[in-house]
Parts: C-alpha cells; sequence; structure tokens
C-alpha cells in the first residue's frame, strides 16, 4: 500500500513558490517565508493568487507529486500534471466502458450502491450515539428507505434512472443534516445544499470539503494510471474531473460530511469565522481556513480499517485504495468494483 505523505496548503496570497535543489521554497516581496523538502511531500495546494516557478511546476510532475491552484475561497483553478502514467490498455478499457451507456450503468451503480449505504449508517450511528438528541423514529424511517434505495439501484440499469435514485436517497439524507448538527445550533444550520454560492456557514464548508476531496480522489486515480477527466456516472465535461466526482460519491458523507460536523460539534469553527458577501454567498475567513486545513490534515493521518482490503490504512489513503481497486476491476483482476462500505 502507498506511504501516506505530507499535503503542503499554502493559505496567503501573493506567495511565490519557487524551487531550490530538492526542497520549495516560499516567497513572498522577496522575503522567504519557509523551505520545505519535497521529498516529504505528496500534494501542494495554494489557495490565492500565487506563482510558481517552471522548475518547480516540473519537478513536482516528474515526481508525481500533486500541484493544485485554488481561490481564496476554495475554488479550483488548476492542476499541473505531467506525462500520463500507467498502462495505456487500462486507459482505452476506461474510455470504451465510458463511452458504452450499459457498461457505465454497471460501474456508476456501485459508487452509488456505496453512497447510499454509508449515509445510511451515518444515520444509524446517530440514533446508537445521541438517542436523547434527535428523533430517533424519524431516523429509523429513513434509514429503511434508504435500504429500499439500494436494491432498487443494484437493479438499475438506466443513467437517468440511476441519478433519479441518488437525487431521492440524497433528498432523504439532507432532511436529517441539520438535525445532526448537535452544537451552536444557532450559528450553524443546514435547509438544503447550495453550492454556487454557498448560503450559509455549513454550506461554505461542505463545499470546501468536497473540493479537497475531489482533488485527493483526482491525484489517487492520476496516480494508478486511470484519467480522471473521463467518468461513468458524470459524464465528459471540459474542465471536469468526471472519474473523481464518481468514486468520490462514496465517500462523501462518510469522509467530508462527517468531518464538517465535527468541525461544528467539537466549536473548532464558530460563527466567527464566516463572513457573509453583498451577494449572499458565505466565505470561511483566512483564519477558518487554516483550522480547516490543519483539521482536515489531522483527520487524513488518522487510521481505519478499509473493509474490503481488511488492512488498516489512514483515511487519507482511502482515495487511492478505491482507486487501486477500480484499475483492478478494469484489469479484471476483480469480478466487480468493490466501494467503500463504512459502518
Amino acid at each position: 500500500m502507498k506511504r501516506l505523505l505530507n499535503t503542503l496548503y499554502i493559505n496567503q496570497p501573493d506567495v511565490y513558490l519557487s524551487l531550490d535543489g530538492d526542497n520549495i521554497v516560499l516567497l513572498k516581496e522577496q522575503e522567504q517565508l519557509g523551505r520545505l523538502p519535497l521529498h516529504n511531500l505528496e500534494s501542494i495546494a495554494a489557495f490565492g493568487y500565487t506563482g510558481a516557478s517552471p522548475g518547480l511546476m516540473g519537478y513536482c510532475a516528474e515526481r508525481n507529486i500533486s500541484l493544485v491552484f485554488f481561490t481564496m475561497n476554495g475554488r479550483f483553478l488548476a492542476r499541473v500534471i505531467g506525462q500520463s502514467r500507467g498502462n495505456v490498455v487500462l486507459r482505452k478499457k476506461q474510455y470504451r466502458i465510458s463511452d458504452d451507456e450499459l457498461a457505465s450503468v454497471k460501474m456508476a451503480r456501485n459508487f452509488i450502491v456505496g453512497k447510499i449505504f454509508n449515509n445510511k449508517w451515518i444515520i444509524e450511528r446517530m440514533t446508537r450515539d445521541y438517542p436523547l438528541r434527535i428523533d430517533v423514529a424519524q431516523f429509523k424511517e429513513i434509514s429503511q428507505h434508504l435500504s429500499s434505495i439500494i436494491l432498487e439501484v443494484r437493479q438499475c440499469e438506466d443513467l437517468e434512472r440511476l441519478r433519479g435514485l441518488e437525487g431521492q436517497a440524497a433528498i432523504s439524507y439532507n432532511k436529517l443534516f441539520n438535525q445532526m448538527i448537535l452544537q451552536q445550533k444557532e450559528d450553524f444550520s443546514f435547509h438544503a445544499r447550495s453550492r454556487r454560492p454557498p448560503l450559509d456557514n455549513v454550506n461554505a464548508m461542505l463545499s470546501f470539503a468536497y473540493t479537497l476531496l475531489a482533488n485527493d480522489m483526482a491525484s489517487a486515480l492520476e496516480g494508478v494510471g486511470l484519467d480522471a477527466y473521463v467518468g461513468f456516472l458524470h459524464r465528459d465535461r471540459p474542465g471536469r474531473a468526471s472519474l473523481a466526482l464518481d468514486v468520490m460519491e462514496e465517500l462523501r458523507g462518510v469522509y467530508a460530511d462527517r468531518f464538517v460536523l465535527s468541525l461544528i460539534n467539537k466549536k473548532v469553527v464558530n460563527k466567527d469565522d464566516f463572513l457573509k458577501k453583498e451577494n449572499g454567498a458565505v466565505i470561511m475567513t483566512d483564519e477558518a481556513r487554516k483550522k480547516f486545513l490543519s483539521a482536515w490534515q489531522t483527520r487524513k493521518q488518522e487510521k481505519i480499517t478499509h473493509p474490503y482490503l481488511g488492512e488498516k490504512i489512514a483515511w487519507g489513503l482511502v482515495p487511492h485504495a478505491q482507486a487501486l481497486l477500480l484499475a483492478r476491476y478494469l484489469r479484471e483482476d476483480l469480478d466487480e468494483y468493490p466501494p467503500f462500505l463504512w459502518k
């Protein structure tokens, strides 16, 4: 299994990234802010208007170190990618399946089964751990509803129908999300998912978490030789990492949603960490983003037993493990792609 290295997050605007030997150097107005060895890094994520030297970009591309640029609000801008790695036969198999709608739906429904199963067990854990603070009857009812949708998804052979079932499951799950916020309820509430822009504190964090997860997933897929931009459930669209969005579906709730809920319920963030703009968009402050990224990196180091592999790995390696299993399935080493099923 791949060794989990560190991710460097640059959260200050106007920082220039350069290369000196095997080190990354952070410069601001000709002043050196920091210097780190690159051999300890697997990813660099730069927020704000940040420049990078061609030497650094080339070094990262050659050594498969992900170098990604975001706006200060977490919107994806660009990603530096080197030569295509991996078996060309593997990618050709991926493209053939993507072009075949029936083959795509057989692949895509496993992602959705994983997503709904994991959301169901998030709900079940809430009924076990906090029975006096939530509406247990409503939670149990929706848990059963998700179980019935899983059965329909397993039999589904139409992509549009599959998207409809996924949408039904998401609506049911989101009905309970606000009850899962146990602390600071006057400042953090969830009524519906709002994306562009996020309209409340919770959605601002969810959007940021999904952006980070999508980047980790894209890097993992490219790392095993797959094309992160050619998906099965999410169809081709210029600039969209469709396969990364496909595979991260099963990790949204268990990885990103639970992380955001933990920040609220453990009071790592508070109402002062957010700003509301004139157009209604809610964004995190610079300080909030630092706290978020620090906690995200800590969570990635936590251990979990992978439900299919049976190995104890860090949470940060779960995207890599799923990418590896997907590549094995496409090479016909596995009879079926095993989604990440968490309890």
